[in-house]
């Protein structure tokens, strides 16, 4: 299996650069760690500053559905493929390509999400879009359970034991009393081990049980099927005894071309299973392609709405998409910090051997001012920063 990748979005104002601002940057990431694109972000309306700040909540939030969503496709692909890594890995596409090329050369889609509109009319399409493919996979792979167990219960008719599959194709109608006014027949399914003891008692645990009636139908690993007959007014009886003996009464009627018509229905619904299969994978695939589309489109917005809160107005910045592993996202968010961490002002400073430190005090403030709550310590940065992957 292949190791995760981790992905991290970067934004720093083009002031701080000596040099080629991607070359700097990947001289203080360091190549060992990860591999650094150019991120491409479009200009979009700013807006006021209230408005900056409801939009990076809002964004917040959308980029948690977004993740979720991403997450629940993931686990249809998976349990619709039987967890087969290589089929899995054949249906996550976006726009016809490996999602890895897809994030590694990301565009703005401007033809779907016009990038002069108001950020405000942008994060609520991306809303609607995410919430949509959520609703079409969710309901096309419910389709599908519903009738992926409808089928497994047919099967099991057939393949079960004599105590829950189909009787039709095991009983002949001559085996059966009907139509008479006082008798009828009861079909009783016996554990192999309750033989003797079934034969030696059925005859007296109810009033009205005709003499040496049983008779035996079937045998299977388990159980055995018997045929019995009672005078009617004394069936409820009888039937009640059997279960107080552990042996199962089970209900069947007889019915001409029952046979044939239990397969016709198995066969059809093979059919509806093989075709509403294929309809979830095609649901499966559409919907990852969509759901890590709008994603990516969230967190572009995302690393916009938080530039434009942390460096302020002209705005002058670069934006790089780091792809590294779990293990080495550490090392480059480390670099980062140590290289960076002076843009948080005040909030951010260095102890007496140089470590990296936050100021409680002063890191409040900052926060406030870009928009984030208390409660956001731990993933507040001094510099814009978004770690993502995808399941």
């Amino acid at each position: 299996m292949a190791p995760t990748t981790r992905y991290s979005l970067v934004s720093l104002p083009v002031r701080i650069f000596d040099d080629e601002p991607l070359s700097e940057l990947t001289s203080t990431i360091g190549q060992d760690n990860g591999d650094i694109l150019e991120f491409s972000i479009p200009s979009f309306k700013i807006g006021t500053l209230d408005a900056l700040v409801q939009h990076a909540d809002d964004l917040t939030k959308l980029n948690a559905i977004c993740e979720a969503v991403v997450s629940k496709v993931a686990d249809s692909l998976t349990g619709i493929l039987d967890g087969d890594e290589d089929k899995i890995s054949q249906q996550k596409m976006v726009n016809d390509k490996p999602t890895d090329s897809y994030i590694c050369s990301f565009q703005w889609n401007k033809v779907r999400y016009r990038a002069e509109k108001p950020l405000g009319e942008l994060i609520e399409n991306l809303q609607k879009d995410i919430q949509n493919i959520d609703n079409d996979v969710k309901a096309k792979f419910n389709q599908y359970n519903a009738v992926k167990t409808n089928l497994s219960a047919l099967q099991r008719k057939q393949t079960g034991n004599l105590a829950t599959k189909s009787l039709t194709p095991i009983v002949q109608p001559d085996v059966l009393i009907q139509d008479s006014e006082y008798l009828e027949t009861h079909l009783i399914v016996v554990p192999l081990s309750a033989r003797k003891d079934f034969l030696r008692s059925y005859e007296t645990i109810a009033e009205m049980v005709v003499p040496r009636s049983a008779l035996q139908i079937a045998q299977d690993d388990e159980f055995i099927l018997f045929a019995v007959t009672t005078f009617k007014k004394t069936s409820a009886d009888f039937l009640h005894k059997c279960r107080e003996h552990k042996w199962t009464p089970r209900q069947y009627k007889y019915v001409e071309g029952g046979k044939e018509e239990e397969q016709r229905e198995l066969e059809r619904m093979v059919r509806e299973e093989r075709k509403v299969w294929g309809e979830a994978l095609h649901m499966g695939r559409s919907g990852w392609s969509e759901s890590v589309m709008v994603w990516a489109h969230v967190l572009t917005l995302r690393v916009f709405v938080e530039t434009v809160l942390r460096y302020g107005l002209p705005l002058e910045f670069v934006c790089a998409l780091v792809k590294t592993t779990p293990k080495q996202a550490k090392k480059v968010k480390t670099a980062l910090d140590k290289a960076y961490s002076y843009l948080g002002g005040n909030a951010f400073g260095r102890d007496k051997r140089g470590r990296f430190t936050k100021d409680d005090a002063s890191l409040a403030s900052e926060m406030a001012a870009a928009g984030y709550s208390a409660g956001d310590a731990n993933e507040y940065t001094a510099y814009v920063y978004y770690e993502f992957e995808f399941p």
